[in-house]
């Protein structure tokens, strides 16, 4: 038992496993209560599984259920959520299990068990569950099954596991998420309990759990329970978890403060000023939000950036936890054309962060620089932007503010994307907090409309803005005439109108346009799925988005189109010799 104001999830546990009238006991049961950053990061899991008697390797399947998710789990990053961690590590031992399973006769009566599991994550339980195993919770003196049995029923008597882990290539679980109260009590079972125990005898065993100090009573009730089952003639083996939520983190303004607040602000450098160890050069960006500064660390001569925050949001509880949060993103995302976050191994005396320094320039004055670009230049940067926020969304992050004054080329023609200051991780946004951390945080010209008018992110929302970019790239203008920043409504994003990027640039084939302009459309779901989607349309020629359009030009005029038709497949020639 823990005690009930430490902020963190505690439980009191029991679980009990037993072959029963069977020779041999094919269930796998587990906990794992981490501790730290691990538990505030990914959970506490509890996993039940349960080997299918007809399947030949029940008992493998199972102790390899239970034993590789509960290690499996935890080595999926810390950006992930919930959902997509379980979903991986599943899919993959899915696979496992049905690879396996082949080298039986009969790949049904391989590798074959059942799953359940529920993870405790700040203040809500998510449930994911394949097979006739289940998960119960009682609140408030009332249980209630939060799983469903994907059973088929032959006849009274007869009935099969319509799905299951290692079953079939194709893994379909059934997830929910609930929210939780303390004193809330989990019950997991295998059908070895379940089917030959009422709900109401094991809600009342449940029920003498209720504010009942002792572990061992809980031990015991799982022994009763099965007691009962064997009393009933049970056959199958029986397995049973039992969890109370004895606390989860509740953190008050106060504590986030108290926590925010432990490293002051610093105060405006000036060039030739030291600051743990690394020497002020000069100031490369200030803005109402932050400044930048190239430093150079005294001791190795080393040369970095230095973010510090502005000074105007010292209290700014929501903004110093975004400051903070740049880095733990940075320093996670390990990508050639991110900027890395530096560790420069020092204790710091305020607030602030090291990147890699970049010798080059914007993104932004590139274009300038280079009104009309070649076709060929415009895509060899594209791939590299792309292949930066793809780190990001590998890493369940939107970076949701992609915009030319935030990717960096060096002399060499290398792209580096900058400032995480507006980033969404998942994994983070599960952990309840007082604090506000909606809003829209990136550049309004290059925000796609949901983000506008919900404040909603997806992955389709950085594809708007990096097809803003290519627009700005090919044709030295902002797409829609530039109306996109007066837009704040429907209303308004429907009133503009799409000017295609060989009006303005003639240079620029027709595919291309088509991939710009299908990474623009208003609704995300006529976008595409992944950035990679809309850089292969950028580099291969969709014939869909040339087939009316040559159509028409054909007919018009035959000699105009051939010419079109020969600067294409030059253009797509160079590209292809490009890369």
């Amino acid at each position: 038992m823990s005690d009930q104001s430490v902020a963190h999830l505690s439980f009191t546990i029991a679980q009990h496993s037993v072959a029963g009238v069977k020779p041999e006991n094919e269930d796998a049961i587990g906990i794992r209560i981490p501790q730290g950053l691990t538990l505030t990061n990914k959970g506490a899991v509890a996993v039940i599984a349960d080997g299918v008697s007809a399947a030949e390797a029940g008992k493998e399947a199972s102790e390899t259920c239970v034993h590789n998710f509960l290690s499996d789990y935890y080595s999926t990053p810390d950006s992930w959520g919930v959902k997509k961690s379980t979903t991986q590590v599943l899919t993959a031992l899915n696979r496992w299990l049905f690879g396996q399973g082949r080298s039986y006769c009969d790949a049904q009566k391989g590798y074959v068990s059942t799953f359940s599991t529920v993870i405790f994550k700040s203040q809500a339980a998510h449930i994911f569950h394949v097979g006739d195993s289940r998960i119960y919770r009682l609140r408030d003196n009332d249980l209630e099954q939060l799983t469903r049995d994907h059973t088929t029923f032959i006849s009274d008597d007869q009935s099969y596991l319509a799905r299951a882990m290692g079953l079939d290539v194709k893994l379909d679980v059934d997830y929910r998420s609930v929210d939780l109260d303390i004193g809330d009590i989990f019950f997991l079972s295998t059908d070895g309990i379940h089917d030959f125990v009422k709900d109401r005898d094991i809600r009342t065993a449940l029920r003498s759990l209720v504010g009942e100090p002792s572990e061992q009573k809980f031990e015991d009730c799982c022994t009763a329970l099965t007691a009962i089952a064997l009393e009933n003639s049970s056959g199958d083996n029986l397995s049973c978890q039992i969890l109370r939520l004895d606390n989860f983190p509740r953190q008050t303004i106060d504590d986030v403060n108290r926590k925010l607040s432990a490293l002051p602000f610093p105060p405006l450098l000036e060039p030739g000023m030291i600051l743990d160890g690394y020497r002020v050069e000069r100031e490369l960006h200030a803005s109402n939000r932050s400044q930048v500064y190239l430093v150079s660390d005294v001791d190795t001569d080393a040369r970095y950036c230095m973010k510090t925050p502005s000074i105007n949001f010292d209290d700014d509880l929501g903004y110093i936890d975004r400051f903070a949060m740049e880095s733990w993103i940075g320093s996670r995302i390990d990508n050639p054309h991110v900027a890395k976050v530096i560790d420069g191994g020092r204790s710091k005396s305020c607030l602030y962060y090291l990147t890699d320094y970049v010798d080059g320039i914007t993104l932004e004055r590139w274009i300038k620089e280079n009104p009309k670009p070649a076709v060929q230049d415009v895509i060899y940067l594209v791939q590299q932007m792309v292949k930066g926020i793809r780190a990001f969304h590998n890493r369940e992050t939107l970076h949701q503010d992609i915009k030319p004054g935030n990717i960096l080329i060096d002399k060499n023609g290398q792209i580096k994307i900058i400032d995480f200051g507006s980033c969404f991780i998942q994994g983070i946004a599960e952990i309840a907090t007082p604090l506000e951390r909606g809003g829209i945080l990136g550049t309004a010209s290059y925000s796609a409309p949901e983000v506008v008018i919900n404040a909603k992110s997806t992955v389709q929302s950085d594809i708007f803005s990096l097809a803003v970019i290519v627009y700005e790239m090919l044709t030295g203008e902002a797409p829609f005439g530039g109306k996109l920043e007066e837009c704040r409504t429907s209303k308004a994003y429907l009133k503009t109108k799409y000017i295609p990027c060989y009006d303005i640039n003639p240079l620029i084939p027709i595919w291309i346009d088509g991939a710009v302009k299908k990474g623009l459309r208003f609704n995300p779901e006529r976008r595409y799925d992944d950035v990679s989607e809309f850089l292969h349309e950028l580099q291969k020629p969709n014939p869909k988005y040339t087939q009316s359009h040559n159509t028409a030009l054909l007919e018009a005029n035959p000699l105009l189109f051939w010419q079109a038709t020969s600067a294409v497949l030059f253009v797509a020639l160079c590209i292809s010799l490009a890369f």
